[in-house]
């Protein structure tokens, strides 16, 4: 089935195989498939399915972390102690290895090249994997939009994709990119050590000149209800703002 074909029933499962897994942190791998999957948008997601021997069957979604056009897919999966998934991901899954996925999901939290910027992207630890996949767009597709990246994590080691946001922060000037953690003094080029509540992003905020046209916010409940509300009490359109939980958008 062609690429097309195969894009444009994204609700149908299809074969998927393991080309490599590598640590990000201590807590998550990303797992890089080969899937018919077409082209997907930064962004969305896709659904993940394992059957077992005796037939049982379970299934969650991952957000994909690689920019659209890229092979292999990446997904970034956070081990969760008592998941029916994501310890396979973490304790079996190897290259050659074969599951389900069906998608790529989701059309209100993407963003694309003609959308412009500027961009201001917030994550909360797991929840920074779509906003990679923009970030990365971004950079490929569109260099000239100047974007933010704020992520929190609670330390250093659970910064996903740390050596790489590093990186492109030095050789990016588009890119601004401010990491905090909550449980650990800031080192190694994190910025701050403290919980992002409204009074830093609005430190933040004000250290970053151009006024965001798109914002994108992703992480648990918890965060995103905080960073949200304070974005908007710091005087941002709330429709500009597009929010992702685990499990849902808003």
């Amino acid at each position: 089935m062609s690429a097309r074909a195969s894009a444009a029933e994204p609700s149908r499962w299809r074969d998927a195989v393991i080309e490599r897994v590598v640590r990000q942190t201590p807590r998550v791998v990303s797992v890089f498939l080969r899937a018919s999957l077409g082209r997907h948008q930064a962004g969305q997601h896709v659904d993940v399915r394992l059957t077992a021997p005796d037939g049982y069957q379970a299934q969650r979604s991952y957000s994909i972390a690689s920019a659209p056009g890229r092979e292999p897919v990446e997904l970034a999966i956070e081990r969760l102690e008592d998941g029916e998934v994501s310890p396979y991901f973490h304790d079996v899954a190897q290259a050659g290895d074969a599951f389900e996925v069906r998608g790529p999901i989701g059309g209100h939290f993407v963003w694309r090249p003609e959308d412009g910027g500027p961009v201001l992207l917030v994550g909360g630890g797991s929840g920074v994997v779509p906003l990679m996949a923009i970030e990365r767009h971004r950079a490929a597709a569109a260099p000239a939009t100047e974007a933010l990246l704020v992520y929190s994590a609670r330390t250093r080691d659970e910064l996903i994709f740390r050596d790489e946001l590093l990186d492109r922060r030095k050789s990016d000037r588009a890119f601004t990119l401010v990491l905090t953690t909550t449980r650990e003094p800031r080192r190694d080029g994190v910025d701050f050590d403290r919980r992002l509540d409204r009074a830093l992003l609005r430190e933040i905020l004000a250290g970053w000149q151009p006024a965001p046209r798109h914002v994108y916010v992703c992480g648990a409940n918890d965060f995103v209800e905080a960073v949200t509300g304070a974005l908007v009490a710091e005087a941002l359109d709330p429709r500009i703002i597009r929010a992702e939980r685990y499990g849902g958008t808003t």
